[in-house]
């Protein structure tokens, strides 16, 4: 088996787990084979005091054919 890994950025207006959530359902909609994924960075993006944009940098392994 081979594998292959890729970087995918989840974000939302919400929450960390709702961004990690985006990235994931991104993966699993886009590409087949996924095994895992791994939370490599977390971060928040502030435009003003009421509007944030939470960030989830998550790395997405999944099988070659």
């Amino acid at each position: 088996m081979v594998y292959k890994k890729i970087t995918l950025i989840g974000t939302s207006d919400e929450s960390f787990d709702a961004a990690v959530d985006d990235a994931i359902d991104r993966a699993d909609d886009t590409l087949d084979n996924v095994c895992w994924i791994e939370v490599e960075e977390m971060g928040v993006e502030i435009a003003t005091a009421d509007n944030r944009q939470y960030q989830a940098e998550v790395e997405v392994a999944f099988e070659l054919e």
